[in-house]
This record gives structure tokens, C-alpha cells and sequence, in this order.
């Protein structure tokens, strides 16, 4: 067997800011989706989601990192989504997403410090200047890049949220020794299949 180096780096005061992330929030739509809505005669019919973004919110739990869902929207996509991913705290149809988070925090005993999130536009901006690290894919709204500590290459819904979450594991050190633990399994035990 080859020797498997980790090739993804980043830069150290990056790394810096996100140290100390005890949960990460996601927007749906424009984050873990390209931000299309596909609306039909009954409704949104479907949703197109990344299986890169899938397994790295998957690994995170792994890196002691809580994935957190807050959208403005609902579907039986998303719901659905997040449940193959074993994703059980998630807030759907949310207008007010500061409300939400700051409910997360009091009742885990958590600062904003130690919290990440990941989001595109307006209503993403409440959370994203009180967080500790925040990240934007490469398609969101000007003032979402404008307060992202990192904007990603990548658009939502096209891997934005996996690089998001491997700065994550990176910061938390745990990123080498998970990469190398899929060379001997994948089974964690956790619902759902690998991504």
C-alpha cells in the first residue's frame, strides 16, 4: 500500500480562526444546493445535493463538530437529504435564523465564537458576523463574501460546503487521521450509505 500524504493545506491564520468550532450551521439553498428552485404544479418536486458536501458533513461529527441545519425553506428533499446523512438537528422553514441559533447556543452552553456557518445571502448575514469562522461559496451574495473569513472556490452546492468543512477538520487537527482512516473502513457505524 502507498503512502497517503494529506495534499489539502490551508492557510495557518485561517486555520487559526476556525480552532475551537464546537458546531457549524448550513444553509440549504445556495450552500448544500446550487440555489435553483425547481417548482412545479405541487411544489418543489427536487433538490440536486453534492455527495462530496454529504460526506464531509458526515465527517465532522467525527472531529467533534455538531453539524446544524437552518433553512428558510421546506421540502421532503432536504428532510430527506438530512436524514440519510444522519443529520438530526435541523431547522426548517425558518424566518428568523438568528432566533434559531442563538436558542442552539443557550441551550448548549456555546459562544458564537465556537460557532462556524456557511451561508449566501441576506438572511444568512445575521449569523455570519456574530460566528467564529465563516465560509461563502464562490456564488453567493457580494455582502455574504464581503463577512466570510473564506470564500470558497467552489459554489454551493458544487463542493463549497466540503471545503467549508475540511478547513473545519483541518483546524481541529483531526483531518489527517481521518483521511487516514478510510483506508481501512468506512462503516461507523452511522445510518446511511457512504457518500
Amino acid at each position: 500500500m502507498r503512502e497517503l500524504r494529506p495534499v489539502l493545506t490551508a492557510p495557518p491564520e485561517l486555520l487559526l480562526q476556525a480552532q475551537g468550532v464546537r458546531a457549524a450551521i448550513f444553509d440549504v439553498d445556495g450552500v448544500l444546493t446550487d440555489g435553483r428552485l425547481y417548482i412545479g404544479e405541487d411544489g418543489e418536486s427536487f433538490k440536486a445535493f453534492h455527495a462530496l458536501d454529504g460526506h464531509g458533513l458526515k465527517l465532522l461529527p467525527r472531529a467533534g463538530i455538531e453539524p446544524v441545519v437552518i433553512t428558510g425553506r421546506d421540502s421532503p428533499a432536504v428532510r430527506r437529504r438530512l436524514a440519510d446523512l444522519g443529520i438530526t438537528r435541523a431547522h426548517f422553514g425558518v424566518h428568523d435564523k438568528l432566533a434559531v441559533a442563538q436558542a442552539l447556543l443557550d441551550a448548549q452552553g456555546w459562544s458564537w465564537d465556537e460557532l462556524a456557518v456557511i451561508g449566501d445571502d441576506w438572511p444568512d448575514l445575521p449569523l455570519m458576523v456574530r460566528a467564529g469562522f465563516v465560509g461563502a461559496p464562490a456564488n453567493a451574495h457580494a455582502e455574504a463574501k464581503a463577512v466570510a473569513h473564506h470564500v470558497s472556490a467552489l459554489r454551493g452546492g458544487e463542493g463549497a460546503a466540503r471545503e467549508f468543512c475540511d478547513l473545519l477538520l483541518m483546524a481541529s487537527g483531526r483531518y489527517a487521521e481521518l483521511l487516514h482512516g478510510h483506508l481501512q473502513t468506512l462503516d461507523d457505524g452511522r445510518a446511511g450509505a457512504a457518500d
